[in-house]
């Protein structure tokens, strides 16, 4: 399944990859600004940098004359870098007014995006406010006095909740109330919290309760989840006899096609089995997750953690 950019989306991508005259893409030497965030471990990540015309006589009426971005991610990455970069330099915006862009602001200028690459807009919004405090420091601004908090500490000091992609406590509820992300889905689209190996769902001061905390608990708000005995507790051992070859390899193909594969087919990828032998596991991903600079984590951290959870401990998944 094709993601469905729009028009803008997928021009301003394709004149960035073919740098044509006017695009962003690159990075400024010594830049008076930048910032990063994401990982390219996790699949996305940004570097984002600009250049401001410094006023002689007051640091924050500085204006931002050029911006530049690397970006390690898909289509919808690229176009948001760049129309973040557009955005600011069409402006003439100060660094501090260029704070006010949000990521709803970016999704407006690309005409839309896909739910599930709304992520791809905020990493661009947070990496713009990361270049902004680095130009303070820099510049000498202070800016708590001007009552401007850019959260620079929340990843140092929160307690990380989202291992997969390093995000803490402090930033998840932030993001949670400015975004009004509801539900868990919505927080893996906007900032791909949870869209790994996803053991911080439900779990004690995971999501589901830092929403629960944000917003008061809704019934609606506990998913059903198909109900598969785990093995690997001492009371299932003793109750369950010993799977057959024929009943494991049933038990594997259920667990994927009952709760693996709707995972990554609401990502527009899918999974198929192309052999199991004894505990080992040869799939080949397809669709949008094909090819994907992430592909290696989601068949570690989504296809085989959860195979191993759901069915056997010793199962390892191996790429083909």
């Amino acid at each position: 399944m094709a993601w469905e950019y729009s028009e803008k989306t997928k021009q301003l991508f394709l004149d960035a990859v073919h740098g044509k005259p006017g695009t962003h893409l690159g990075e400024i030497e010594n830049p008076d600004g930048l910032g990063e965030h994401g990982s390219i471990a996790c699949g996305d990540a940004m570097r984002f940098t600009f250049r401001v015309e410094r006023d002689p006589a007051d640091a924050t009426r500085d204006v931002i004359v050029a911006a530049r971005y690397l970006t390690f991610g898909c289509t919808s990455a690229i176009a948001a870098s760049e129309a973040l970069c557009t955005l600011i330099e069409q402006g003439r915006l100060t660094p501090i007014d260029a704070l006010q862009i949000r990521n709803t602001d970016i999704v407006d200028f690309l005409g839309g995006l896909p739910a599930q690459k709304i992520h791809c807009s905020v990493m661009g919004a947070e990496a713009l406010e990361a270049a902004v405090f680095n130009w303070a420091q820099k510049r000498g601004v202070d800016l708590a006095r001007l009552g401007i908090d850019v959260h620079a500490s929340e990843q140092e000091d929160g307690r990380i909740v989202c291992k997969c992609f390093s995000l803490t406590e402090p930033y998840l509820r932030r993001k949670i109330r400015e975004l009004n992300l509801r539900t868990i889905p919505e927080i893996t689209n906007a900032i791909k919290a949870g869209g790994a190996c996803m053991s911080c769902h439900q779990v004690p001061g995971g999501l589901q309760d830092l929403l629960d905390e944000t917003w008061g608990r809704s019934p609606a708000s506990v998913p059903v989840l198909p109900q598969i005995s785990l093995p690997g507790t001492a009371a299932a051992k003793a109750e369950e006899p010993a799977l057959s070859p024929y009943q494991f390899s049933k038990k594997v193909e259920q667990t994927l096609h009952g709760y693996i594969r709707p995972l990554l087919r609401r990502d527009g990828g899918d999974v198929e089995i192309i052999d199991i032998k004894d505990t080992l596991i040869y799939c080949r991903l397809t669709g949008s997750c094909q090819g994907c600079a992430g592909a290696s984590q989601t068949l570690r951290m989504l296809v085989e953690q959860n195979l191993k959870d759901l069915v056997d401990q010793r199962i390892r998944v191996i790429e083909v």
